[in-house]
């Protein structure tokens, strides 16, 4: 790949990227869609000095790493620029609409804004399955690990499943496959206004699980895929159950089990953690079900007075995009 591109002659761009919900309860690390109710805006300036650097940090938070290795919107860009032979380096400023530990894939947001806003500034712009491998770089710099569960939706958006493979050096190579979304399908988010770290989350899960349940969150997981291609409400609701994750993280979050039984008591299609929490997720088959479940939810947490907020929206969202 080096020295393929060139720069096209822009001096700058900018791109935003939504927040998404990873897993989707069955595909832990695989499957996640993109929700545009929030996300992260890059503008990349082109410089002469040859140097990855992070210019100003504005929105809903401020205080990110300014060491380009260690900032979620950088990390990715300095092998991008070593691969392609550039030249010209780059000076990224950062908007994040999306709060710091939320569940809603907040750091795959900006690593994915700015090398999208970056890439359209070569005078050859990579393909999105080459993009997301750098993108994959800066979800490493803020989590510790490797997963484009969020990645691929925040580039491509809809619903996808990212594939890694590990057998290559450094970052895995990661396919993605695009998923239909049904018709009728609603979401309602709740995030309460908490911070649960990835690392955290990740951390506290037990490195070993039964047999019986890998075959019977295998079987939710090829079920759920079924029905999504088949518009299948029924079966979509029976197999959109986490057996493995959702139990050992949903202590993490205040009031979870009473959130998402008033979900499901008002016709949920499933109700469970969006990534690594705090956020909750639910699906409806209609505009309305969504709103009373939205309330339904909302209620709950009023009534154990936590700060929070929420939305519903039609899925699918679109990804990336130059602003």
């Amino acid at each position: 790949m080096n020295n393929r591109t060139s720069m096209s002659g822009r001096k700058s761009a900018t791109a935003f990227a939504p927040a998404s919900v990873a897993n989707v309860a069955v595909g832990f690390d695989l499957l996640g869609f993109a929700v545009d109710v929030a996300g992260d805006t890059a503008h990349v300036e082109v410089t002469d000095d040859g140097e990855i650097s992070i210019g100003k940090i504005s929105g809903l938070i401020t205080s990110l790493p300014k060491d380009p290795e260690k900032n979620t919107a950088t990390a990715g860009l300095i092998k991008f620029k070593k691969d392609l032979g550039l030249k010209n380096g780059f000076r990224v400023s950062i908007e994040k609409g999306i709060p710091l530990g939320s569940g809603l894939g907040g750091s795959a947001a900006s690593s994915v804004a700015s090398l999208f806003a970056a890439n359209s500034l070569l005078s050859e712009p990579l393909e999105n399955a080459e993009l997301l491998q750098y993108a994959l770089i800066g979800e490493h710099a803020a989590s510790g690990s490797y997963h484009a569960d969020n990645i691929a939706p925040a580039l491509y958006g809809g619903m996808t499943l990212a594939t890694l493979s590990n057998n290559t050096p450094g970052a895995p190579s990661v396919t993605v496959n695009q998923l239909p979304v049904p018709t009728k399908l609603w979401c309602v988010l709740l995030h309460s206004q908490i911070e649960i770290e990835t690392k955290t989350a990740r951390g506290i899960l037990k490195k070993e699980i039964p047999f019986s349940a890998h075959l019977q969150q295998s079987a939710h997981l090829a079920s759920f895929m079924v029905a999504l291609f088949d518009e299948n409400y029924s079966l979509l609701k029976a197999s959109a159950k986490d057996l493995i994750v959702e139990p050992q993280r949903r202590h993490l979050i205040p009031s979870f089990d009473a959130i998402q039984a008033a979900a499901l008591t008002n016709d949920a299609i499933c109700c469970t953690i969006s990534g690594a929490g705090p956020t909750i997720f639910a699906w409806a088959k209609s505009e309305s079900d969504a709103k009373t479940i939205e309330a339904a939810m909302m209620q709950v947490t009023r009534s154990m007075n936590l700060k929070a907020q929420s939305w519903s929206l039609k899925i699918p969202c679109a990804g990336a995009r130059p602003v």
